[in-house]
């Protein structure tokens, strides 16, 4: 989608309160988050930023999940200040789910590879990456791919669940 066309949409009513329902139960879902130490968190928070891909494309994901980590830091600061690395994996994971789920019939399999490639761009790549910026962690930890190995069913149920549900109650073409 060209900046002009995400612009464009945007303007429109209907969607931008939709984006702005997801951002904000991205932010809500935020305080659900478990944390294990200060480098592990485990939540489901990526949710509404998928299906705000999924439905608006793969830029309106993407900002929605910046905005989202933002105003997140604002309502509810964690660990030493902000920092950008964080945002830019909130815009990867709209981004992601955009590009491979936006006008795409909604299968196990798709989600399920969204998701896989969701796990290890920012759970196995990003996120340790940032961290070992901030406090000097390894960028390969045990923990986290544990996390990782754990987590990937449970977020590939939760998705499919939820866009399944969405589809089936015609809840899509009243949000869009």
């Amino acid at each position: 989608m060209k900046k002009e066309n995400v612009m464009e949409t945007l303007k429109q009513p209907r969607i931008l309160t939709g984006v702005a329902m997801f951002i904000a139960l991205n932010v809500i879902l935020n305080y659900f988050n478990v944390m294990i130490g200060n480098t592990l968190r485990i939540g489901i928070s990526f949710l509404p930023i998928a299906v705000c891909g999924m439905l608006y494309g793969s830029m309106i994901g993407g900002i929605a999940g910046a905005v989202g980590d933002i105003v997140g830091f604002i309502t509810k600061p964690t660990g030493d200040g902000y920092f950008f690395g964080f945002t830019i994996s909130a815009f990867v994971v709209g981004y992601l789910f955009g590009l491979l789920l936006h006008h795409k019939p909604i299968t196990l399999a798709r989600i399920a590879g969204a998701v896989l490639l969701y796990t290890i761009i920012i759970t196995l790549v990003l996120s340790p990456l940032w961290l070992s910026m901030l406090y000097g962690s390894s960028l390969f930890a045990i923990p986290r791919i544990y996390k990782a190995i754990l987590q990937y069913p449970i977020n590939v149920v939760m998705l499919y669940t939820v866009t399944k549900c969405l589809s089936q109650y015609n809840i899509i073409n009243r949000i869009c």
